[in-house]
């Protein structure tokens, strides 16, 4: 493990040596890629004037309440549709229909009906991860082995017992994987919402940089949400590993 993670780190250098010499000597203009020094430098004065981290924070609180709302969302109602064959066959297929409209196409609807605040790019970002953790939590919930129902069933098991003990064990590597692809995609929902309408947040410093033709502050941005993404995705990583402790490969569930 140690041995791949220093693979990592060395191969990382040495793309950014590369990207910089590549840069100084090859003269690229700096519209078109800055080198990664003057991205840092970019950085470095964003973090101290405090339009960052301003970005940041507001940008971090419609992702982590889009996430609650849409996992939220999505446990109850795939826990349901799982359960329920009625509920199933009335309401997956519309969940299907609504989940393949392009969510850039709707977010000017979404900014129409809730307004240009916060709460248009929390509905947004829950919207782009809600489909993921609904599909992971109804396949884990099916998923339970037969023997271990019919094992179940012959100890006169009530069908709560049976969820609780069983059938949500079964689910949980499942469903932690969902949760891991809809925090990672309740990112792009908050900088999708930011870029249609919005006074704030990482998407909006993004459009404002692109317009001032501030390529390297375009890119101290990217980096800033590629840090976030990457903790966020660490945060999911650490509590699958201590919810589902007995299970340490990967589940095959993930979309």
């Amino acid at each position: 493990m140690l041995f791949h993670r220093t693979l990592a780190v060395l191969f990382g250098v040495s793309v950014l040596l590369g990207w910089e010499a590549a840069c100084r000597i090859g003269g690229i203009s700096d519209l078109v890629l800055p080198a990664p020094s003057q991205i840092g430098s970019a950085l470095v004065d964003g973090l101290r004037s405090g339009q960052l981290i301003a970005g940041l924070k507001v940008t971090l609180i419609e992702i982590v309440l889009g996430f609650l709302l849409a996992s939220t969302a999505a446990l109850l109602l795939g826990t349901l549709i799982s359960q329920v064959a009625l509920v199933e066959a009335v309401l997956y297929p519309y969940i299907v229909a609504i989940q393949t409209l392009p969510k850039i196409a709707v977010a000017p609807l979404v900014l129409v009906w809730v307004g240009f605040g916060l709460e248009s790019k929390v509905v947004i970002a829950a919207m782009v991860s809600f489909f993921p953790i609904l599909v992971n939590t109804i396949i884990g919930l099916k998923s339970t082995p037969e023997a271990k129902l019919e094992l179940m069933r012959s100890l006169s098991a009530s069908s709560w017992k049976t969820f609780w003990y069983v059938k949500l064990p079964e689910a949980l590597p499942f469903i932690f994987a969902g949760l891991n692809v809809g925090i990672v995609m309740s990112v792009l929902g908050a900088i999708v919402g930011e870029f249609i309408g919005a006074k704030a947040g990482l998407g909006y410093m993004l459009l404002q940089m692109n317009y001032n033709l501030d390529v390297a502050g375009m890119f101290s941005v990217l980096v800033v949400l590629g840090l976030m993404g990457i903790v966020l995705n660490g945060i999911a990583q650490y509590a699958r590993r201590k919810v589902v402790f007995w299970r340490r490969d990967n589940p095959a569930g993930g979309h």
